[in-house]
């Protein structure tokens, strides 16, 4: 259960308690109200019923004196008071009144009794006041049974609500003390439920907060693979447990990934070393080459005999083929610059690729021959289509590859092929460069294409090379909306394919 559930269960646990209070208390209130109008009314029912039984004695006695001296002195009755006497029977006849509007359903037959005997009883006297001066009026004046039965009735009457007066006011007495246990209980209760209900709740918060507490110490301290486990919460604390969890999880994730880029810039830092060794050597080669020669030039110019003009156009044509060498390895640095920061334009137009590979397979003769090679080159190129594309980056990308593959080779053979796949405008052409040199394994060609990178670091100080060429290829081909990839086995030698469209992708930049 969630912190918020108990909570809550707990509130609405302490307002059901308080609920039972108030309408407790509320109730004791009503029934002490009940009671104290019980007791008014019987006190006001009593009261009535001897200012009732008062009147009617003096009512009584009035009458037996006037019954009297009507018989032995024949007095007459003023009209004054004849208002006064029935004045007076009127004011009985309303206090018993009075006393019907006290009784209740219980007390009914009692007070119908009382009505019949006081109505004839109020009635009789009535006629007596007002028949008095009539001498033919014979009155009965003298028969108390009228009386005495009403007043027999009228203490019946208080008797009975005395009685019931005492039974409400004994069930009320009994309910005030009922609800004043229930509300001493209902208190006591309240007060032992909330403290039992804290006492829990602030333990289990307790124990959850200290294990929480515990695991972001162990985490704040470096302990990722630490998980915070035990909190039997589906709310809060269990989502704070579960996001303090995951934090754990994706700080580790994140640890993992700067130490991944950090030795991945530690290894590119290395690489780019390592190129710079490379490429310093590969610049001094034939700068040393240029200016030895330069040298013995001059100094054969200052000798005074005849210059060896043969051997003096041989040294011209090193220097140069080094000037060249040194300006195609600039070019590749700076093109390799211009594509990673995507300055690099392809210049497009409609060209042969057989006239292009034509070209390369010359300009490889002489590598070819130092190191014991042979081209084999396709017999017949009228199956492929012209290109729209960029001749220099085409030339370049099969200069590089084949100088590689002559590069890894000797004594051995150096196949490149072409052919078409496709037609119209999706037509493609694969060209494939194989060779029977030393080959490589599967570690080795996943890096190959990366700048600054060779197949093992021995291979600049064995083959030379820059560890550019490759990566170069790929970019290039990639910008003429081609592709490039390599199959090979160590001992077996390589195959590269390259793969471009007949016509410029869309998305290639291009300078007309």
């Amino acid at each position: 259960m969630s912190l918020r559930r108990r909570l809550t269960l707990s509130l609405c646990t302490i307002l059901v308690l308080f609920s039972i209070n108030v309408g407790t208390h509320f109730w004791g209130s009503y029934a002490r109200h009940e009671s104290m109008l019980a007791y008014r009314s019987s006190v006001t029912a009593a009261q009535l019923s001897t200012d009732a039984a008062q009147m009617l004695e003096n009512q009584r006695q009035q009458i037996l004196v006037l019954a009297t001296l009507r018989e032995t002195t024949g007095d007459q009755l003023d009209a004054a008071e004849l208002a006064r006497a029935e004045a007076d029977i009127e004011t009985i006849s309303n206090k018993l009144r009075e006393l019907d509007a006290l009784s209740s359903e219980v007390t009914r037959p009692q007070y119908q009794r009382l009505q019949e005997a006081s109505d004839y009883l109020l009635a009789s006297w009535l006629e007596f006041y007002r028949k008095y001066n009539d001498p033919a009026f014979s009155d009965d004046m003298d028969d108390p049974l009228p009386f005495v039965e009403t007043l027999e009735h009228l203490r019946q009457l208080e008797q009975r609500q005395a009685f019931i007066a005492v039974q409400r006011a004994s069930i009320i007495d009994r309910t005030i003390a009922l609800t004043d246990r229930i509300t001493v209980i209902g208190f006591i209760t309240s007060i032992f439920l909330t403290a039992i209900l804290g006492f829990f709740l602030l333990r289990y918060t307790n124990r959850s907060l200290k294990r929480l507490k515990r695991g972001a110490q162990r985490i704040g301290s470096g302990d990722l693979d630490y998980r915070i486990e035990g909190i039997e919460d589906s709310g809060e604390l269990g989502e704070l447990a579960a996001a303090f969890n995951d934090m754990s999880d994706k700080l580790g994730n994140a640890i993992e990934e700067v130490r991944k880029a950090k030795d991945a810039a530690d290894e590119a830092n290395a690489a780019k070393s390592l190129f710079l060794a490379n490429v310093s050597h590969e610049l001094r080669t034939p700068l040393n080459a240029i200016i030895g020669y330069s040298e013995m030039l001059h100094d054969e110019l200052d000798d005074p005999g005849e210059v060896d003009r043969p051997q003096f156009q041989l040294d011209l044509e090193k220097i140069v083929r080094s000037g060249r060498q040194l300006l195609a390895l600039i070019n590749d640095i700076l093109d390799l610059s211009k594509i990673e920061t995507g300055k690099m334009e392809l210049h497009c137009e409609h060209f042969a690729a057989s006239d292009i590979l034509g070209q390369v397979a010359d300009a490889m003769a002489p590598l070819l021959r130092q190191r014991g090679n042979r081209l084999h080159l396709p017999d017949d190129w009228s199956g492929l289509p012209p290109l729209y594309s960029d001749a220099t980056r085409f030339r370049q990308i099969f200069l590089n590859l084949l100088s590689n593959a002559c590069k890894f080779t000797r004594d051995g053979d150096v196949y490149l092929s072409a052919s078409v796949t496709g037609s119209g405008s999706s037509a493609w052409l694969d060209f494939r460069v194989r060779d029977t040199g030393i080959g490589m394994n599967e570690e080795q060609q996943g890096r190959i294409f990366n700048a600054f990178v060779q197949a093992e670091n021995t291979t600049s100080a064995n083959y030379g090379g820059t560890g550019l060429g490759l990566a170069i290829c790929r970019e290039y081909c990639e910008l003429m909306g081609g592709r490039i990839s390599v199959s090979s086995s160590p001992g077996e030698g390589s195959e590269f394919r390259v793969e471009i469209p007949a016509t410029a992708p869309e998305s290639a930049p291009a300078a007309a």
